[in-house]
């Protein structure tokens, strides 16, 4: 059980009042769940934004390890995903309630539809994200989750979105990184009041050895993650880098300690070549 108290992280206001962390700790598949990391950030780091999804497998580890950091319910911010295969208005609500089950949770603070593809053959993608967004609008409107969202969405079908249905999207999480600067959608999301929340922010390690955040670390005497991290936030963007490694999420944890020179943030926000270093939505429809 934690023994420490939480740190003040700053948060962000979503256009329904609520205030999501502007830092978090990220899960995955294939390796990206570590029972001792979660404690670690629960615990000795004050992390109280978690984001996970049915698609990573570790619902049920999440649950021991919440339940064991002794952190109160009220007091996280916690985030799952709908995998396509779940798409669909029945079948979206029966999974949202399988998903809170293996958590140990009665509600989630934010739901999001985890991909704009839909994934089933004969019904086109527009009209399955509708069926789905609106058993997410119910279970908002219901108070089973606090805020909805999707993820990996572009600007065509955050537009479909609005036409078709009613609530306009919380959150839109999307690959966010120097390498990957969708300046145009981050904008749009903006305008519409949908807060952009980035994942990936170290490209998957693929940023890291740049010459430019090279030379900002050795400048700030900063570890290159923690340049990359300090320019998202900095950025205003929700951030969720993944770790399963303690002393990495604490390192993480310190880029509140510094600030990025104007003139720095902007050598960083040349770097865009427009690499996606995990999935690519641009071509679907």
């Amino acid at each position: 059980m934690c023994s420490t108290a939480a740190l003040i992280y700053p948060t962000v206001p979503l256009s329904n009042g609520l205030q999501i962390p502007i830092f978090g700790l990220g899960t995955s598949h294939d390796g990206g769940y570590s029972h001792d990391a979660v404690l670690h950030a629960l615990c000795d780091c004050g992390v109280r934004h978690i984001d996970t999804a049915k698609r990573y497998n570790c619902e049920e580890e999440l649950a021991v390890a919440i339940k064991e950091s002794g952190v109160p319910r009220s007091d996280l911010w916690l985030t799952n995903k709908l995998w396509p295969g779940h798409y669909g208005y029945e079948t979206a609500k029966k999974a949202f309630q399988k998903s809170c089950s293996r958590m140990g949770v009665e509600y989630l603070d934010l739901y999001l539809m985890h991909w704009p593809g839909a994934m089933q053959p004969g019904r086109s993608n527009r009209e399955v994200r509708a069926d789905t967004w609106r058993a997410l609008e119910e279970l908002y409107e219901d108070g089973k989750c606090r805020a909805i969202g999707v993820s990996n969405f572009l600007i065509h079908h955050l537009e479909q979105l609005k036409e078709d249905c009613t609530v306009v999207p919380h959150v839109n999480q999307v690959e966010y990184h120097p390498l990957q600067q969708p300046n145009e959608l981050i904008e749009y999301c903006r305008q519409e009041g949908i807060v952009f929340e980035g994942y990936c922010p170290l490209a998957k390690g693929q940023v890291l050895d740049n010459p430019t955040v090279l030379q900002l670390a050795q400048k700030y005497g900063r570890s290159p993650a923690q340049i990359c991290i300090r320019w998202s936030v900095q950025n205003g963007v929700v951030t969720i880098p993944k770790s399963t490694k303690k002393e990495r999420i604490w390192e993480n944890c310190q880029v509140f300690e510094f600030q990025l020179e104007e003139m720095d943030m902007a050598a960083l926000g040349k770097l865009h070549d427009g690499r996606h270093v995990t999935w690519d939505p641009t071509s679907v429809a």
